[in-house]
């Protein structure tokens, strides 16, 4: 075998084939092909499966989910049960959110029920919380109220002898007369009633918003004014049979009954005729006066004023140069000739027109004769008048409200601990400062508003401050507060009672006697009035309205902004009625400004009112105005809230997405009866308060798909805020 060698260049090499270099077979090509479009396969694989994962995370995790917490059922419940979803909400929303037929009361009526509830529940399970030293009074106070069997049997017995302490009745034959200022500064100052007028304890509404004793007519048991009643001589009648009966239960000479009723009668219309018109007072600019003790001693001199109010406002020390505010001077001058010209005739028939109202001030405090008598004078007199009577609520609930009004501060500590969590607080906190902030930018909106009135309002609203829920006494309470020294439980519960009226007297006037180290809440615990302070700068919101159905914070945020966020821009707005007022913002565009007030008002007459309701669009234009605002301005919140966070949910089985459940939820809010409203209430009825808001918004329209010309989708808006 020959081998070649490298021998030159004409020499030529054999070179060496690895297998790997072995020409391709179509066995191999094949095989080449198919592994490419496995791994073209493989990589679309793999990037469908993110495409669908992030699609799933951005949409589905960002699209409404049910929310199907016991809370949520609960409120989904409340909404099927009020609705009445066969109604186009276009046409009437209304009805949509309120026109269920078997739905009982509205949301706030049933709120405060609840509420009511649970101070119930509290006061019924005493060994249930630690209690402060003193505390335990405010469950024997309610026990003894409770407790009819005892209160049956005493009878009219402690009233007779409260009665004596006051010189006696002349009725009964037993009486010694008496000073008759004297007489009136005792039933001021140890029994709480003001026969002739009232006297209290109130900042002024205007600055420096210090308190002072104001002095305002008397809250009359019945009005008799005969030009406005054209049952007038049946209500005399009525009113004299009460009176009768009052003097036969303690025990009066029935021959006697009826000079002394019919003088009560008489004097009563008489004080009634000269109180002035509180319109007129407000119109002149006159909503009270300031004068000295002294001057008011002059002008109504019948009254000693000194000795009076300084026996009511013990420990205050009073003089002669101290000022009070006084809501109706004419009314005082002339019920002080009134008095005068019967003292020197009648001193008995007016002690016993005093004694009749002191049996109705203590009512509460008496056995069931005395108070079915006066529940009975109510209805005839409901009936005469055309006006609903007080409602007969059972005897819990009197003797639970008896207890609030004595021991809030008790009752208030314990409230919260029950109802009212950091959570809830901190979660209300956030959706006020959404609002806030979503009304301090919306004022670049507003039309009418000049540069300088918008910077001064922006600078209200950043130094705004809020009480969220519970007041700091009531989250960290002195126990020199609990202790309750100065009332004693007994013998009889009248004397219970009026042990409580002294000791609540006193606490005020020490409380206004205090340095004003923080805002004085106007509400307890369990209250659902919001309200701003003026003279504090600050916006209160009771735990009480902080509940269910309005706020949680396990809701939908839709329902949170469209309800408790729709009340609190409405809060919010009510500091600025001023501007609206004419002359109230000289440096506005006043034209602007008075055709988008002419634009709302048009628009709320242009909607129609329930059958039997009457209003008047010029009274209710502030609060119309707040309402239509504050819808836009809990919106806009709403929408920048949605856009910064994901994971918004729904109310299942609703049909509604997060923005109609937003308007459902704020009409939620208004939900009442319409013939239940007052004639005198300053909003607009229930209905006109959703559909009025409602039409003014384009996005209602737009997110119902309400059609052009459509009741709620008009083709003219108002833009007032």
């Amino acid at each position: 075998m020959r081998t070649e060698q490298a021998s030159g260049s004409g020499t030529r090499r054999r070179r060496v084939r690895f297998p790997e270099e072995e020409p391709p077979t179509a066995q191999d090509g094949w095989w080449q092909k198919t592994l490419r479009a496995l791994k073209t396969l493989l990589l679309f694989s793999i990037i469908l499966g993110v495409s669908l994962l992030l699609w799933g995370y951005v949409f589905q995790g960002c699209g409404p989910s049910p929310c199907k917490t016991p809370v949520c059922q609960d409120l989904l419940a409340l909404y099927l049960a009020s609705g009445n979803t066969s109604v186009a909400p276009c046409a009437d929303f209304f009805s949509f959110a309120c026109g269920n037929a078997n739905r009982t009361s509205s949301p706030f009526q049933a709120l405060e029920e609840e509420n009511k509830r649970r101070v119930r529940r509290i006061l019924e399970t005493p060994g249930s919380w630690r209690l402060a030293p003193g505390e335990e009074k405010a469950f024997g106070f309610y026990n003894s109220c409770m407790n009819t069997g005892a209160i049956e049997a005493a009878g009219a017995g402690p009233l007779r002898q409260v009665i004596e302490e006051l010189g006696g009745w002349p009725t009964s034959g037993n009486w010694t007369p008496s000073d008759f200022n004297q007489t009136l500064s005792l039933l001021m100052s140890q029994y709480g009633h003001f026969p002739f007028f009232r006297a209290y304890l109130q900042p002024l509404p205007t600055p420096p918003y210090l308190p002072v004793i104001q002095i305002d007519q008397p809250e009359f048991d019945v009005l008799l004014k005969q030009k406005q009643e054209p049952n007038y001589a049946q209500i005399l009648r009525e009113y004299l049979n009460y009176l009768y009966r009052l003097v036969t239960l303690l025990g009066g000479d029935r021959n006697q009954a009826q000079k002394h009723a019919s003088f009560s009668l008489a004097i009563n219309s008489q004080l009634n005729q000269m109180v002035g018109p509180g319109e007129q007072q407000r119109a002149q600019d006159k909503v009270f006066e300031m004068v000295t003790i002294d001057q008011l001693q002059r002008m109504a001199p019948t009254i000693d004023w000194l000795s009076c109010l300084q026996a009511t406002f013990t420990p205050m020390a009073l003089s002669p140069s101290d000022h009070v505010a006084v809501h109706d001077l004419a009314y005082l001058k002339n019920m002080s000739k009134l008095l005068e010209m019967k003292l020197s005739e009648h001193r008995d028939l007016l002690q016993s027109h005093m004694i009749f109202g002191l049996v109705k001030t203590l009512s509460p405090a008496l056995d069931s004769q005395f108070q079915e008598a006066h529940r009975s004078l109510n209805q005839k007199l409901g009936e005469l008048t055309g006006h609903p009577p007080m409602p007969v609520h059972p005897r819990w609930m009197m003797c639970m409200e008896k207890t609030e009004a004595f021991f809030e501060p008790t009752l208030a500590t314990l409230f919260i601990r029950e109802t009212f969590r950091p959570r809830t607080q901190s979660a209300a906190m956030e959706l006020f400062t959404a609002i806030k902030d979503a009304f301090i930018s919306h004022l670049h909106t507003v039309p009418w508003m000049d540069g300088e009135t918008r910077a001064e309002a922006q600078d209200k609203l950043s130094q705004l401050q809020v009480k969220m829920g519970p007041s700091e006494w009531a989250l960290k309470p002195d126990p020199a507060r609990q202790e309750y020294d100065d009332i004693q439980l007994g013998p009889s519960f009248l004397q219970t009672f009026l042990s409580c009226v002294r000791s609540r007297q006193a606490r005020v006037v020490q409380e206004f006697l205090q340095p004003v180290s923080s805002h004085r809440w106007q509400v307890p615990p369990w209250g659902l009035k919001a309200y701003y302070s003026i003279p504090d700068h600050v916006m209160v919101f009771p735990a009480g309205l902080l509940q269910p159905p309005f706020f949680h914070p396990g809701y939908p945020r839709a329902v949170n902004f469209g309800a408790a966020g729709s009340i609190m821009a409405r809060e919010l707005l009510h500091i600025f009625d001023r501007l609206l007022l004419p002359g109230g913002c000289l440096a506005c565009d006043t034209r602007a400004l008075q055709k988008a007030l002419l634009c709302l008002e048009r628009l709320y007459t242009a909607l129609p009112s329930p059958k039997g309701t009457a209003f008047e669009v010029s009274r209710t234009l502030l609060e119309d105005a707040a309402d239509a605002g504050a819808l836009a301005i809990a919106l806009k919140a709403y929408k920048k809230r949605l856009v910064l966070f994901r994971g918004e949910t729904i109310l299942p089985n609703l049909d509604l997405s997060p923005r109609q459940l937003f308007f459902r939820s704020y009409a939620q809010v208004m939900c009442r009866d319409p013939s239940t409203q007052d004639p005198q209430d300053i909003h607009s009825p229930p209905t006109l308060r959703v559909h009025g808001p409602l039409s003014d918004s384009p996005a209602f329209a737009r997110h119902f798909r309400c059609p052009q010309g459509a009741l709620l989708n008009p083709s003219r808006r108002c833009q007032l805020w």
